[in-house]
């Protein structure tokens, strides 16, 4: 085989060849190539057609085939000269996920003849691994100590296997290269921080952002970002303003992250206006992720007729949508439909999951069905090939405690093979509160905090036990140890969707607009239910500040104020509703001619759920100066370092990267002292 110029002939099969593999056709490649072997075309260069071959051989899983070609680069004098066929192997290599080979490959490289081609291919074979390494930060480390350039294809591949500390001081290398300006980046840096939590860096870098390179990528990360972190309200209002102002349409992307926060706020009439929208436009009304964003939408916001209708008119429906009606029959309280629709599910081939059986033991417990549960518990493993996790555990301890059998829950969790955490223990305390069991309660109480020390919550129920007991010592010692501990329990609150906007009440909240004809209204209701005209008379008559008013009545009286007779109001709250409330309720659903209904808002904050890191530094915006970039830059290397050895450090000793250390958060050019 000759290595020369190539001739038209042989520059003709070259660009075949890469056509041919480009376009995904890899047998027809690898028969080309064997061809060119084969006959052994004049003037034909091996190293042109090489690296085809060997991503063809890597797409195809063919690890033979590439150890093969390896072969014959290194016999035609190939390695480590040519940076194409480095870079070729050093992909193929990470494709096949044979990254030990792959390294030792780079590592015959001398520092000097290693290109920008083949740092990238590497630091994205760590990127694709499926535990996240150190060495992805040693290898850029490695490029800026040996003056290697690096571009935004590094970037990429770079920032979302990067610790969360190192992302900033990346961000700030992408800013000095003129490359945080490349959409691609900003885009990939927006995605990040929202992946560790910092959702204030990743508006500010949206906002600085040139409205022309604004593009769906980039609404559709700071949606994310804003839906993933639980700021719901955020996500529909930066959709009303990419709807007035953008020039950009919104793609099923950008539509289940609003329907996402639709559901989570309740926000029934923006969403319809969105379903209506999917409806008028052929591509996304057969897309089956809206579909099942727009389930869970209508069923979070409890109107499950209209939540079927969807299901039963898909014409293919994944595991997901199954689930999505199961879960809304069994939290409605349609515990025998919610089984009904899970036999249909079993009937149509589909095998259920994890998530599957947490719905539908969560619908037996929902439903008062607790043999029924237990028998589902007991055989999901032999019949549907699913291992008990903690969370069916915890569905289990909350169903036979709704049934009051207490007992059989503690010997649940005594004989758990796997240790119980908080969600479990939370189960059972909330059985207690039920069933007003103090004892076990307290026994509860214990496990819990040692797990969740600074979970309001489960302080929060204890209290409220004690409370119904009327152990009032009791109360005052969780109190104090709230106090002690600087806990305090988050405020009520309850929303109303009304004509595509969110209201949101507090407890003896006069802030609203129509808050004097809102609390006139809460004391004619107080009047009708207790058939007692005076209270309204007296309370007007003291002329003092209306206190004592809990969110939800306020949240009714509005929705009586603004809507017709007999309508529908829908409320959410992020608390449970006291008794008090409850009667209210109950009561004005009798005496006014209204369908009410109320959902527990699961809230950002839910029993169980581990929070997201979030930044301690507090950037305003502000205007770069180039000067100050100057001098800081010169420590962003050595910060990095810094950062790699932590990381380390952090994964030798704990296997997993804990990164604690937030003072080491750069942005631009804040640079805190701590770190340097």
């Amino acid at each position: 085989m000759r290595v020369g110029v190539c001739s038209s002939g042989g520059h003709l099969s070259t660009i075949r060849l890469r056509d041919v593999a480009g376009a995904g056709r890899h047998h027809e490649a690898l028969d080309l190539f064997r061809h060119a072997l084969c006959h052994s075309e004049p003037f034909l260069s091996i190293s042109s057609i090489l690296p085809s071959a060997i991503l063809s051989a890597a797409a195809l899983s063919l690890s033979p085939a590439a150890a093969q070609l390896h072969s014959l680069a290194l016999k035609s004098g190939l390695l480590p000269a040519d940076p194409f066929v480095l870079t070729a192997l050093l992909s193929a290599y990470s494709r096949l996920r044979l990254l030990p080979l792959a390294c030792r490959l780079f590592d015959d490289v001398p520092s000097s003849a290693a290109p920008t081609s083949a740092f990238n291919a590497l630091i994205s074979g760590h990127a694709l691994a499926p535990v996240s390494s150190p060495a992805v930060l040693a290898l850029f480390c490695r490029m800026r100590r040996e003056a290697v350039p690096f571009d935004d294809v590094t970037l990429l591949a770079l920032l979302p296997a990067a610790p969360p500390a190192a992302i900033p001081p990346l961000h700030g290398v992408a800013f000095r290269a003129a490359l945080a300006s490349v959409s691609s980046v900003s885009n990939c840096l927006l995605s990040c921080y929202s992946r560790v939590g910092a959702v204030d860096f990743a508006r500010q870098l949206f906002d600085e952002m040139p409205d022309h390179r604004k593009d769906r990528i980039s609404w559709n990360a700071m949606i994310s970002c804003y839906a993933q972190n639980g700021l719901a309200h955020q996500v529909l209002d930066l959709f009303d303003t990419m709807e007035h102002s953008a020039s950009v349409e919104p793609d099923a992307v950008t539509l289940i992250g609003v329907l996402s926060s639709c559901a989570y706020l309740g926000a029934r009439s923006i969403g319809r206006k969105i379903e209506n929208y999917i409806s008028q436009k052929p591509s996304f009304d057969s897309n089956t992720h809206l579909k099942n964003a727009l389930i869970s939408l209508h069923v979070r916001c409890g109107d499950l007729a209209r939540a079927r209708k969807i299901f039963d008119e898909m014409p293919h429906r994944t595991i997901v949508s199954w689930t999505a009606m199961i879960a809304g029959y069994g939290m409605h309280g349609h515990g025998e439909e919610a089984l009904r629709l899970f036999d249909k599910m079993i009937e149509a081939g589909i095998r259920p999951d994890g998530i599957a059986m947490v719905s539908v033991l969560s619908a037996c417990s929902h439903g008062g069905m607790a043999d029924k549960g237990m028998w589902y518990f007991s055989s999901m493993k032999t019949l549907y090939g699913v291992v008990p996790s903690r969370e069916h555990y915890a569905c289990v301890v909350d169903l036979l405690g709704r049934a009051g059998q207490l007992k059989e829950a503690w010997e649940l969790i005594e004989s758990m093979p796997v240790e119980p955490d908080g969600p479990i223990w939370g189960a059972l305390l909330g059985a207690c509160k039920i069933h007003k069991n103090v004892e076990l309660a307290e026994l509860a109480f214990e496990h819990v905090i040692e797990l969740e020390p600074t979970n309001v919550g489960y302080y929060v129920l204890l209290s409220n036990i004690y409370s119904d007991a009327g152990r009032l010592d009791g109360v005052a010692r969780v109190r104090a140890i709230m106090r002690q501990r600087g806990l305090k329990k988050g405020p009520g609150c309850s929303y109303v969707d009304h004509k595509g906007k969110v209201h949101l009440f507090m407890a003896d909240d006069h802030s609203h607009p129509q808050a004097k004809n809102i609390y006139e209204m809460v004391l004619r209701l107080e009047a009708m239910v207790t058939n007692d005209s005076e209270i309204y008379g007296n309370k007007r008559k003291e002329n003092l500040p209306l206190t004592g008013f809990h969110s939800e009545k306020l949240a009714i009286a509005f929705g009586l104020l603004n809507t017709e007779a007999g309508a529908e109001i829908v409320v959410i709250k992020n608390l449970r509703v006291c008794e008090d409330c409850h009667q209210f309720m109950k009561m004005v659903s009798q005496v006014v001619p209204l369908l009410l209904q109320m959902r527990l808002w699961s809230g950002h904050m839910k029993l169980g759920q581990r929070f997201l890191w979030k930044p301690v530094l507090s950037v305003p915006h502000t205007v770069v100066d180039v000067q100050k970039l100057d001098v800081v830059f010169l420590e962003i290397d050595s910060l990095l370092e810094h950062i790699y050895t932590k990381y380390v450090s952090e994964v030798l000793r704990h296997q997993v990267f804990r990164m604690r250390n937030v003072d080491l958060l750069l942005y631009y050019y804040n640079l805190t002292d701590s770190a340097a």
